[in-house]
């Protein structure tokens, strides 16, 4: 039955459509978002001959998931019949959100059944009404917005509450079997503490980017809700400031105006953070020396302490009172955290502690941050890691060439690095990013063009006050080509300085010490070098005899560009450019190359750039028979490799 009066919103770039058969994928949405709409996806990784493995799922995405979302509704790939694959799927999700909750049953909560043609990618959308409804009504309109982030962030903020707890567990000497329900126990102790009444929460602001003074705000557990459902929470205007501290907004604590020019994102959105404190003396009016109580202990004891870095990050509005915020966001957010955290040490109580932290991501393609707990005790690169992490690229549809769930990419949650508004240059925020964006075409008739995939930062002469003139070309366009690593998160490094470049030439042994300081000038060999050690990436280096034999490489120039989509450095005699990419007919041979030339010594104007000529198209030979690589002259060309890693 068709429904007309409802409609799903789709706030996501893409549904994780396969062609494979009863692949599942879990729909996430919010509770303060309108009805049926859908934020992201999440592909389901466990499975058995029955179905999803709903535990597994339940315990990674209860860590995954940011309180703020919520599991809407399932898509399953599949061409047998629609309405009994939807079916399927609203079972499958209103599973799956019990082992989330904690519910036995979901009252009146409207559940999406999506169904996708593996063949065309179409998708049709079902409703269940209620668990007890056996009507599944075909939903129509579907809408897709064209600015998740914009839906997300404007009225959006984050809560970050970061709580480290050394935990001490005392377990007889004699029954160490003891000590796994001994320490579950004190788990629960710490559970119950979150609800104390004599707990204090205190709030506030911890990114402000204007002259603004908020106070922090206190609220102790006796004042908090915790009855009332997230759904039916009331969101609260501007007119209800000044109804105290219970009903004070988020609001309160997030800018009142935003630049236009601010980027509405995770990285850019206001966090608010939250401390727990424990207020033992409450408002005694009596002074009191601390006492000590002593519980001596019958039999030999075992002493253990267990320490756990919680640090929860939760989605909200900016209308929801603090009160509920904190009552139905962050506290059920700590306790899943620090439930999870217990499971992973588990296994290893009576020996190595796991060392386990937790990191926020935010990687293209999803508009809200995911939360993952990364054992420390493994370095990244071994293989434990590496297969959490390859996992979770599975779960969120992420390429898996990308090192998008490294620790190094995590977002910076730090007061001081949002405060600084990153103004410093080793940031990047003050330098031109993709200038060859909408310039001209290169007049290559029939010609295929094969460009740089990703962005870069654009170096060139007397950046930073620094004069290179003459010399620095080829550090400038080493300079370019790092930054392309950094902003596609291969590396953290940040982009050398000339006199940083030159140290890694020393320290590698193929220069002198005396060359640090120097105004000599590199080449491409001593390029890669470089993206040797400081980055780990390997390089392909090749050699033409003259400019005139160029157009011959562009065949294996396009390669480049299409499979490893890396800037690569053009080096001849004195001269160094940064190629971006190639125009080539392979019929008539006649090609053009896409230069960003780093002798330019003006300012970052995109369009004093493009229209001087300092980026944009080089045709081997012009309308006059010109040729912007000289003939005479011998070209080594660096082809840096991108590494295939997660």
């Amino acid at each position: 039955m068709e429904k007309n009066t409802r409609s799903i919103r789709i706030e996501c770039p893409k549904l994780l459509i396969t062609r494979n058969e009863s692949d599942l994928q879990w729909l996430i949405g919010s509770p303060f978002f309108p009805p049926l709409t859908i934020i992201s996806t999440f592909r389901c990784i466990h499975s058995n001959s029955s179905g999803p493995d709903f535990p597994k799922e339940s315990e990674e995405i209860r860590t995954l998931l940011l309180k703020g979302f919520d599991v809407i509704g399932a898509l399953i790939v599949g061409k047998s019949d629609p309405e009994k694959t939807a079916e399927r799927a609203v079972e499958a999700a209103r599973k799956l959100k019990k082992l989330l909750t904690g519910t036995t049953k979901l009252e009146n909560e409207e559940t999406i059944g999506a169904v996708a043609d593996p063949d065309t990618g179409d998708i049709r959308f079902f409703l269940s009404e209620t668990e007890s409804s056996t009507n599944f009504e075909l939903v129509n309109p579907v809408s897709y917005g064209d600015n998740p982030e914009k839906f997300v962030w404007e009225s959006g903020c984050l809560l970050l509450c970061q709580l480290p707890i050394k935990l001490p567990v005392c377990y007889p000497a004699n029954k160490p079997s003891d000590a796994e329900s001994i320490f579950s126990r004190a788990i629960e102790a710490v559970i119950a503490k979150f609800k104390d009444p004599n707990v204090v929460y205190l709030v506030k602001a911890s990114n402000r980017a204007s002259l603004d003074v908020v106070q922090p705000v206190i609220l102790s557990g006796s004042e908090l809700d915790f009855d009332a459902a997230v759904a039916n929470i009331e969101l609260l205007d501007e007119s209800a400031q000044n109804s105290g501290k219970k009903l004070l907004r988020c609001a309160h604590f997030c800018l009142k105006s935003k630049s236009t020019s601010q980027l509405l994102s995770a990285e850019n959105a206001d966090i608010i953070q939250i401390s727990v404190l424990l207020n033992r003396s409450e408002k005694s009016p009596k002074c009191s020396a601390p006492a000590v109580e002593y519980f001596p202990a019958m039999d030999e004891t075992r002493l253990l302490i267990v320490d756990f870095k919680l640090e929860v990050l939760c989605y909200a509005v900016q209308g929801i009172p603090l009160m509920h915020a904190i009552s139905k966001l962050i506290i059920p957010g700590l306790i899943d955290q620090l439930i999870s955290m217990k499971k992973m040490n588990l296994p290893y109580l009576l020996t190595q502690h796991p060392e386990l932290h937790p990191y926020h991501f935010c990687p293209p393609g999803i508009a809200h941050p995911v939360t993952v707990i990364y054992e420390l005790n493994y370095g990244e690169t071994e293989m434990k890691q590496v297969d959490a992490r390859r996992s979770l690229h599975l779960r969120l549809g992420l390429p898996f060439d990308r090192p998008l769930l490294r620790i190094a990419n995590s977002l910076d949650l730090s007061i001081k690095s949002r405060s600084s508004n990153l103004s410093t240059r080793k940031a990047g925020s003050s330098l031109l990013k993709d200038v060859h964006i909408g310039i001209p075409g290169s007049g290559v008739s029939g010609g295929s063009v094969s460009l740089v995939q990703g962005s870069y930062e654009y170096y060139h002469y007397l950046q930073d006050g620094f004069d290179d003139s003459g010399w620095g070309c080829a550090y400038r366009s080493l300079q370019t080509i790092t930054s392309w690593f950094r902003l596609q998160h291969y590396s953290s490094v940040d982009v050398p300085s000339h006199r940083e470049i030159q140290q890694s030439l020393v320290d590698i042994g193929d220069k002198d010490p005396a060359f640090i300081g120097s105004r000599e000038w590199i080449g491409a060999i001593e390029l890669s070098f470089v993206l040797d050690k400081l980055l780990g990436v390997s390089c392909k280096v090749i050699n033409v005899r003259s400019g005139s034999e160029l157009p011959e490489k562009c065949r294996e120039l396009a390669l480049h560009f299409e499979t490893q989509g890396t800037p690569i450095m053009i080096g001849g005699g004195v001269l160094a450019y940064t190629l971006l990419g190639v125009d080539y007919n392979e019929a008539t041979g006649e090609c053009a190359f896409l230069i960003l030339d780093p002798h330019y010594t003006g300012s970052d104007d995109v369009k004093k750039i493009v229209n001087g000529g300092w980026c944009g198209w080089k045709k081997s030979v012009d309308s006059k028979g010109k040729s912007f690589f000289l003939q005479d002259k011998f070209y080594n060309l660096l082809l840096p490799q991108r590494p295939n890693m997660v």
